[in-house]
């Protein structure tokens, strides 16, 4: 239990206006980011304030932690009665929990981020837990998957070779160009970690995504490809319909795809970035404020889902998909589901391949809100033009502690370690920042301390001193 008193301040019993004053302090908000100490975490008990509580989701698979966390019984444990209600789209749900009529959601990483920066709405919100890591894939109409398949790298077993560069788009691209047709491709909300993985992948492969310029959320500047936006649900109606070519969607929408012949995946976010962030569990910033305990019970018994969506190699899988496969969740079939979240990637008929890691909610530290992964949306962010102007590194930083609270996830932890529920070393010990990471499709390693020298890296994306108007990139 060592290390657990390391991150432990102790104190239990302590009113809570000084329990979340200790909690904001150890949170910090300099932009040192070498300092080497450990992220520390106030110790919340008391009575749960707030015992009825309505969260939002999307219907993915990755809001699988809301959905055991009420059918297993975890939130009950912790005296909660929780409503888990579906919402139309990503904006209609920031709106809900900004608003007031959501205590909370699970949320895009990138929307308390761009919420807190001012960017699409202003609004204080926190994300003291991440749901999960990988998850997402990219799928391609079946018309495009022919006109590259034959040109594309093979195995062995003659099947393609993985993973699929977007390089082998471009003469398509080109083709459509000629043709005078845009080539337009889908994702979830401008802030979505899809819009960053599909402008990742295909900038890997040599093509512009475009930029985005000042009140502008279409970010088609200088596009060789046209991203637009398509709530998750709807994605594989609009690539049938032919108003895409292609998208980035979380699951189980890409193996929809599959299971309809309408649509092949060629790439899963796990090729793209290993071991992505991917969901938080967001909530606005005096909610945690004013119920501390209400707080800390919430993350109690989301990280217990999060462990039971993991133990022992994943036994309990097959159950989660058949909760998911309810109409009030996520509502797909039980084998579209099971596709992705049972160990296996279906990428087109005859052609599934083992993949162990695509959910990953509890194993690799997956519920710990880094502030590294609150610096890579705000770097691409930046790349993109969605943030307008340089900004140090400070900066950066600064915007990550505000968000993500890791003290927050630490009190929930260290209390469910205390009582011999989660392991010791499930919980990591760190300042906040993850070592620099590798595992990204175009080789290029990522370090959060230095966001700046990570920007200036890339041969498609703005450069320091770079603006973005209407006729393009100036400066730099």
């Amino acid at each position: 239990m060592a290390k657990v008193r390391d991150f432990w301040i102790a104190g239990r019993g302590v009113a809570a206006a000084v329990l979340m004053g200790a909690t904001l302090a150890a949170c910090g908000s300099s932009g040192d980011s070498s300092s080497g100490e450990k992220v520390k975490a106030a110790v919340v008990d008391g009575a749960v304030e707030k015992p009825n509580l309505k969260f939002g989701f999307i219907k993915l698979t990755d809001m699988a932690p809301l959905a055991i966390a009420k059918e297993k019984g975890f939130f009950a444990e912790e005296g909660l009665n929780v409503e888990l209600e579906a919402q139309a789209n990503w904006k209609v749900l920031l709106d809900g929990v900004i608003g007031g009529q959501l205590d909370g959601a699970h949320m895009l990483a990138g929307q308390p981020i761009a919420a807190t920066i001012g960017y699409g709405t202003k609004a204080d919100l926190i994300a003291p837990l991440s749901m999960d890591l990988n998850g997402n894939a990219i799928t391609l109409s079946n018309k495009v998957w022919d006109m590259i398949k034959a040109d594309l790298p093979k195995q062995a077993d003659g099947k393609p070779k993985h993973p699929i560069s977007a390089s082998h788009l471009k003469p398509v691209v080109a083709s459509f160009e000629q043709q005078g047709k845009p080539f337009n491709m889908g994702m979830v909300f401008p802030v979505s970690t899809h819009n960053y993985e599909l402008r990742y992948w295909l900038a890997a492969g040599g093509l512009n995504p475009g930029y985005y310029t000042p009140g502008d959320v279409t970010g088609l500047v200088d596009a060789d490809v046209k991203l637009s936006v398509t709530p998750p649900p709807q994605m594989p109606a609009t690539l049938e319909a032919g108003t895409i070519e292609g998208y980035c969607v979380g699951e189980p929408w890409n193996q929809a795809a599959v299971f309809k012949k309408i649509g092949v995946p060629v790439i899963t976010d796990h090729q793209i970035w290993n071991d992505n962030p991917e969901k938080v569990f967001g909530l606005r910033k005096d909610f945690a404020e004013k119920y501390p305990a209400t707080t800390a019970a919430v993350l109690r018994a989301m990280i217990k889902a999060q462990q039971w969506l993991d133990a022992d190699n994943g036994k309990n899988r097959p159950e989660a998909v058949k909760i998911l496969s309810q109409p009030n969740y996520v509502g797909a079939d039980y084998e579209v589901i099971a596709a992705s979240m049972t160990g296996k990637f279906t990428f087109e008929p005859g052609d599934t391949r083992d993949a162990p890691g695509f959910n990953i909610f509890f194993d690799k530290f997956a519920g710990y809100p880094y502030y590294s992964d609150a610096i890579w949306y705000l770097s691409q962010m930046r790349r993109w033009g969605q943030i307008a102007q340089d900004k140090p590194d400070s900066w950066y930083v600064d915007q990550a502690k505000a968000v993500y609270r890791p003290d927050l996830y630490l009190a929930a932890a260290g209390k469910l370690v205390e009582d011999g529920v989660i392991p010791e070393d499930s919980v990591p010990e760190t300042d906040g920042f993850r070592e620099p990471q590798g595992g990204f499709i175009d080789g290029i390693t990522y370090d959060g301390r230095t966001p700046n020298a990570y920007l200036g890296s890339f041969e498609i994306g703005l450069k320091e001193g770079q603006t973005v108007t209407a006729s393009g990139v100036t400066g730099g």
